[in-house]
């Protein structure tokens, strides 16, 4: 999939237009980029960066990186994605101006959104403007029950098998692997440490069970109580691996939260229990 940062970065072809943020990429943005895929003309997305409530001061937390958001769409099956910053001038733009600015010379004969979809300066625009400009627009029903703010409570409250019925995806946590205490080696699980972006959801603190890289991953997030940790921390105990990752991206699925995160009389109790936590791992089925 073709990734720009601007309009004129794309050929102008027909095209069928996907608009929205779709940070999570829910059911409900699935069913808006499946439509597009479905239309006909070369599937595109227009989304933005960073996302418009942290732009605008009102701050949120995003249950997936720009990054992860690409490889999902391509896996809808989108050819291209123009990813537009997202600024206070962006917002205060007519949508007419948006539309001939943007869309227009992209090529697009239909615009896919859902159908409380608003753009532009007060929010004044909608697909009934668009469809008065010219363009094919196609309103996409709303799932209902599903929606990022759903989603984030469900990752609050540790259930992870709510928020992969509203994915249609297992829940994920993903950073960047950094060097962390390395107990876990001492102890015999070594684990990858995350370090994650700063407006990234984490969901609530526990013992999980999922998966990384294609190997079942125990997975601990919180402060390591045992240890008497203060900072929060995000370690994967993939079962099967050994292999360097320090230094690499790391997509971390969570299947089910297995318990709370706890301090021991000893550490051999503390062995014993994470002994059962990756039993537990090895046979926790995927929730989607």
């Amino acid at each position: 999939m073709r990734v720009a940062r601007s309009p004129a970065e794309l050929a102008s072809r027909e095209r069928a237009v996907a608009i929205g943020t779709f940070d999570g990429v829910h059911l409900g943005h699935r069913r808006v980029i499946e439509y597009a895929v479905a239309a006909g003309p070369a599937p595109t997305v227009v989304t933005f960066d960073p996302h418009p409530r942290l732009v605008l001061g009102y701050g949120v937390e995003l249950l997936t990186t720009l990054t992860r958001r690409l490889e999902l769409f391509e896996e809808l099956g989108v050819e291209e994605t123009l990813v537009l910053e997202f600024t206070h001038e962006l917002q205060q733009r007519e949508p007419e101006e948006f539309a001939e600015d943007v869309l227009r010379p992209l090529g697009t004969s239909v615009v896919v959104a859902g159908g409380d979809f608003r753009f532009g300066h007060k929010r004044r625009g909608d697909l009934d403007l668009l469809r008065g400009l010219g363009f094919d627009t196609r309103a996409v029903p709303v799932v209902e029950g599903v929606s990022s703010t759903a989603i984030r409570k469900l990752l609050h409250a540790g259930d992870a098998g709510g928020a992969a019925r509203q994915l249609g995806r297992p829940a994920e946590v993903e950073g960047t692997v950094v060097t962390g205490d390395e107990r876990g080696g001492t102890l015999g699980f070594p684990t990858a440490n995350l370090a994650v972006e700063a407006h990234l959801l984490v969901p609530a603190f526990g013992i999980y069970a999922g998966s990384a890289r294609g190997h079942r991953a125990a997975v601990s997030i919180g402060t390591n109580p045992h240890y008497g940790g203060q900072e929060r921390k995000i370690e994967a105990f993939l079962l099967e691996f050994s292999g360097d990752l320090y230094g690499q991206r790391l997509v971390v699925e969570l299947w089910q939260r297995l318990r709370d995160e706890q301090a021991f009389a000893s550490e051999e109790e503390l062995v014993a229990q994470i002994e059962q936590d990756v039993e537990q791992t090895r046979h926790a089925d995927r929730p989607v």
